[in-house]
């Protein structure tokens, strides 16, 4: 890499991921300014697009508005098409240059930056972790339970990314059931679940995830049961089915729909990783990864 070329950083298009890198970047860059206005333009754009506000101008226009390409560090914005009803055409993040630890970083928006990484695309990366989980950590007969976990769940031959460091935007896979199904005085944890035969409801993409997070032995007696297609609030179909998990903030839902909130299994959070044969040495990329792992918040990994 010249001296002149910048690092390249995959970072998501929008939603928590993107605004939890942007905290960060923020942090480490001093781009406080530039990180506020990017996240109040991904948040105005998600409402048009949800239909929640309507706008003065077309997407075109307001792309063009958004946009000052003769400014070398000035956002910059692309278009996809969204899959909602009508496959609206919506504005997303596209890329940024910033300076961190002295050296020329560009964050470019990926629909899946840790595949991106997988592919040696890119050194450096954000995404969920919950990703990585569904795609690369080996099933075991225990579960794990902490971000921290994960990289020596990761078979070397499967691929060369690990993770790095999370960044606490964390929301939790929880345990959540009708409170009738459990003995009296009983935890609603991973021994209850160890014990437990019957439904389990999750989300459908989430059956890997769930096994590698409450290992193979306690799921021997279970049964994964999914919503329905059309079902509007997956606490209603735990609710249902008895026993659950699903991602919680504050629980309210879930209460809502009579459950009791049992152990957090697993932070959803975003994290930043390396493919450790593109980072491997003294380089500016390195230098880039340790500034931004080093940032406050962040999860302690055991490489």
């Amino acid at each position: 890499m010249t001296p002149t070329e910048a690092v390249r950083v995959a970072v998501p298009r929008k939603g928590r991921p993107l605004e939890a890198v942007l905290e960060r970047v923020a942090d480490v860059a001093g781009a406080e300014t530039v990180a506020d206005r990017i996240v109040s333009t991904i948040r105005h754009e998600k409402a048009i697009t949800k239909g929640r506000t309507t706008p003065e101008e077309d997407v075109y226009d307001r792309l063009a508005a958004y946009s000052d390409l003769g400014t070398d560090d000035a956002p910059e914005y692309t278009l996809l098409r969204d899959d909602r009803p009508g496959m609206p055409r919506r504005i997303v993040f596209d890329s940024l240059r910033v300076d961190i630890d002295g050296v020329p970083v560009q964050l470019i928006g990926r629909e899946e930056p840790f595949r991106a990484l997988r592919t040696h695309a890119f050194g450096l990366g954000f995404d969920s972790a919950d990703l990585v989980l569904e795609e690369v950590v080996e099933l075991e007969p225990e579960g794990i339970g902490s971000i921290a976990d994960i990289n020596a769940r990761i078979d070397p031959i499967n691929t060369d990314v690990r993770v790095v460091s999370g960044l606490g935007d964390t929301v939790f896979h929880t345990l959540m059931a009708r409170p009738e199904i459990l003995p009296p005085g009983a935890d609603l944890d991973r021994a209850f679940v160890a014990d437990y035969e019957g439904g389990l409801c999750i989300s459908p993409r989430y059956e890997r995830l769930v096994e590698a997070v409450l290992g193979t032995r306690p799921l021997a007696g279970v049964d994964f049961a999914y919503p329905a297609p059309d079902c509007d609030e997956e606490e209603a179909a735990i609710a249902d089915v008895g026993l659950g998990v699903y991602l919680t903030v504050t629980g309210s839902t879930a209460r809502d729909h009579g459950l009791i909130l049992g152990e957090h299994l697993f932070p959803s959070e975003t994290v930043l990783m390396e493919n450790v044969v593109e980072t491997d040495g003294d380089d500016p990329a390195s230098r880039v990864r340790e500034a931004l792992a080093a940032a406050t918040g962040e999860t302690e990994i055991a490489v």
